[in-house]
This record gives C-alpha cells, sequence and structure tokens, in this order.
C-alpha cells in the first residue's frame, strides 16, 4: 500500500474518530460552536461597523484583542517546557507526553492568528503580508519577523505532530533522523515566537514602558509559567477521562520547573518596579497607573495587584514539595499562576503602555461586549481543534487506532 493511500485511510479514520463520542463529549463540542457562532455574529458587526463597535480609541489602539494575542504566544512556547526534558535529557515520563504540548502550541498559534486578524479593522488587505503576492518588508519591520516566526513555529509543530503520529499509525517508531532535529529546531523557534514578539514592543521609542531590556526575558519567564499552568490541567483530565497513563512523575516535574520559572518573572518584575520607581523620572507614570492610579484613574489598579498576589501565592504552593504534589493545591496554583499571567501579559501590558497617552490624556479602556463575544469565539476555536486533535492523538499513542497491516 503507498504512502498516500495509507495516509488518506488515516486522515479518514480520523474523521470517524471526531464524529464518534458520548454526550459529554457532544455536549462540549456543542457549547464550542454556540460560542464560535456567536463570536462570528459579533465579529461580523464590528466589521460592519468598523472598530469604533469595539472600546479602542486613538489613545488605546491596542486591547483586549493584543493581550490575548500577547498570552497565547506564551503559552504557544510552552512546547518547549516538555521538549527539553524529553528530548535533550530523555527523561521517559516527559517523553510520553510531549505530543500534548505539540497540540497546544498548534491551538494556541492558530488563536494567535485570528487575535490579529480580528483586531484589524480590514482583515481582507492581510494579504500583502503573504509572500509572493504582497511584500513583508523584511528585514526592516518587526511585524514581518513575528509573522514570520509565529507562522514558522505553527508549521513545524504541525509536521513533528503529523508525522509521529502517522508513524504511529503505521506502526513504525518515528525516524530519530527526521524527527529529532524538528523537535530540537522546536525550542530556539519556541524561544523566537516569544522574543520577537517582546521586540515588538519594544521597537515603539514612544512608548517609554515596554522600552526596558528585560522584556524578552519577562516574557519567556512568565511563558515557561503559564503555558505548563494550562498543560498540567489538561494533563489531569487525559488521566481522568481516557486509559492514557501520565505518571505523577511528570506532572511533578512541570510543576517544579514552573517554580523556577516564576521565580525568574518575579524577579524580573521586581528589577523593572526598582528600575521605575528608584529613578522616578517621568517615565514612572505609566506604572503609577498601573499599582495605585492617576488622578482617580484605578480601573486597572485592583486587577494589577489581583495579579501580582496570585503570581506570588502560586510561586510558594509550587515551591513546596509537598504542596505542588498534592492535587488539590497543585490546581489551585495552576489557577493562580494562569490569572496572574493573564492579567500581567495581558492588559497589564497592553493598557498600561498606552496610557496615559503620547499627549498625556488619559483614557480608561474596559472590553466592550463585542470584543469579549469576539475573544470568547476565538478562544472557542482553539479549545475545539485541541479537543478534536487529542481526541485523535489519544487512540493512536494507546495503539487503538492503527492500519489494518500493522495490527
Amino acid at each position: 500500500m503507498t504512502t498516500l493511500r495509507l495516509f488518506g485511510g488515516f486522515v479518514q479514520g480520523s474523521l470517524r474518530i471526531v464524529l464518534r463520542g458520548g454526550k459529554l463529549y457532544w455536549t462540549w463540542v456543542l457549547l464550542l460552536l454556540a460560542l464560535i457562532v456567536s463570536g462570528a455574529i459579533a465579529w461580523s458587526g464590528q466589521f460592519r461597523d468598523g472598530l469604533i463597535a469595539t472600546n479602542m480609541r486613538d489613545q488605546v489602539s491596542w486591547a483586549f484583542y493584543i493581550g490575548n494575542f500577547t498570552f497565547l504566544v506564551g503559552v504557544a512556547a510552552a512546547a518547549v517546557m516538555l521538549v527539553i526534558p524529553a528530548y535533550v535529557y530523555n527523561w521517559k515520563p516527559i517523553k510520553e507526553v510531549v505530543i500534548l504540548g505539540e497540540l497546544l502550541a498548534i491551538s494556541s498559534i492558530a488563536m494567535c492568528g485570528l487575535f490579529v486578524t480580528v483586531d484589524v479593522g480590514h482583515p481582507e488587505r492581510l494579504w500583502h503580508l503573504i509572500p509572493g503576492f504582497g511584500r513583508l518588508n523584511l528585514p526592516d519591520s518587526m511585524l514581518a519577523w513575528d509573522v514570520l516566526v509565529v507562522n514558522t513555529y505553527f508549521v513545524l509543530n504541525f509536521v513533528i505532530v503529523t508525522y509521529l503520529l502517522f508513524s504511529l499509525y503505521r506502526g513504525n517508531h518515528p525516524n530519530k533522523k527526521i524527527f529529532l532535529p524538528l523537535v530540537l529546531l522546536s525550542i530556539p523557534a519556541a524561544v523566537a515566537i516569544h522574543t520577537v514578539t517582546a521586540f515588538l514592543y519594544n521597537g515603539m521609542p514612544a512608548r517609554p514602558f515596554w522600552n526596558a531590556s528585560i522584556l524578552a526575558p519577562r516574557f519567556l519567564a512568565s511563558a515557561f509559567c503559564s503555558g505548563p499552568a494550562v498543560l498540567l490541567a489538561l494533563m489531569q483530565l487525559l488521566r481522568k477521562l481516557t486509559r492514557f497513563e501520565i505518571s505523577d512523575e511528570a506532572i511533578w516535574k512541570v510543576a517544579e520547573l514552573m517554580a523556577y520559572a516564576m521565580a525568574v518573572n518575579l524577579l524580573l518584575l521586581g528589577a523593572e518596579v526598582f528600575k521605575e520607581v528608584y529613578s522616578n523620572t517621568e517615565h514612572m507614570i505609566h506604572m503609577r497607573y498601573m499599582f495605585v492610579g492617576i488622578g482617580g484613574h484605578t480601573a486597572i489598579v485592583p486587577y494589577m495587584w489581583i495579579a501580582v498576589g496570585a503570581s506570588i501565592a502560586a510561586f510558594f504552593l509550587f515551591l513546596v514539595p509537598k504542596t505542588r504534589r498534592n492535587p488539590w493545591t497543585l490546581n489551585l496554583g495552576c489557577f493562580l499562576i494562569w490569572l496572574g499571567v493573564y492579567i500581567e501579559k495581558g492588559m497589564g501590558l497592553v493598557i498600561p503602555g498606552l496610557t496615559p497617552d503620547t499627549l498625556g490624556e488619559i483614557y480608561e479602556y474596559f472590553p466592550s461586549r463585542t470584543e469579549i463575544q469576539v475573544s470568547a469565539g476565538v478562544f472557542a476555536v482553539g479549545f475545539l481543534l485541541f479537543t478534536l486533535m487529542v481526541k485523535v492523538a489519544t487512540p493512536i499513542m494507546l495503539g487503538e487506532f492503527k492500519n489494518a497491516a500493522a495490527k
């Protein structure tokens, strides 16, 4: 049987798997589809009326959509937290679940692309970014570099996952000469997507809040906390709902690595706060707006203190072996890390950088109903994509779905 025919059977079998499931599965899928439809309706109204349908204005031209994009780039980079111990240090308990990180990276990058699309007033004009049709303006444009590295990382993870699952479907072990170089290449690619995204912010001299040389390391440190927090929750769900075996050692090791990453994240945040407060220049106004407010404008202040408190609490929960090995405190720590980093890397990064604006005007932004509805739809697309991929990948890894000739 030719490889092409085998791959056709692989695709057909995958479709049969995703179309088969119990009540819980179909309830979840239908809920996600309802959110996608709701988000599409809201976005169609935004496309018709323009970005005035959002609460973004000239003063705050990046907001909820770009905040979610920045956070999700970090979640996508989290796959490297499994790849390094699995393939650099050959630690077997982690190696069994590396594919979850790759699937999460694919879903996260897909959501990143959608958030950028809905943030653009005329997305039909994005064709000019397509090589061969338009012009990327390389190497001058940081946005062009971001487009390049994010899409490269997406393709890389997609090829890795497809090759791995198709090899297992055929009953073969992946060829290390093909598979291992791609996996190892994904490590610098994961670092690159978040570094270049940080450089996008760094490259705006009119926004002094983002002109920090440690912004890229901060992005990476927080990414290696938030992404694994999502992975830990998914690993536990998969272990509970399927026959897929994920050892406690794998979960505990990821939690331990998260503690180190959060320590670095908090250290870098503290260093940035010290620099602003101790120097007390006019640029401190952005951080003052974050943590104490300016002239009665305190809309973002409680969220920032919640973010800092959640991150510190999560750090201590994961630092102590007893609490990171207890399911209740482990999951509480995952939630706190997700909450802290989501606020800090989203609204806590974007909004203070734009407030006050370059003319000193303060516009207090909060997402409109349209933005929340569209964002829920985008997240639903990512969750649905991840759900369908895991539903196919799980029986393949368990040996339940494979080519008849391999049985």
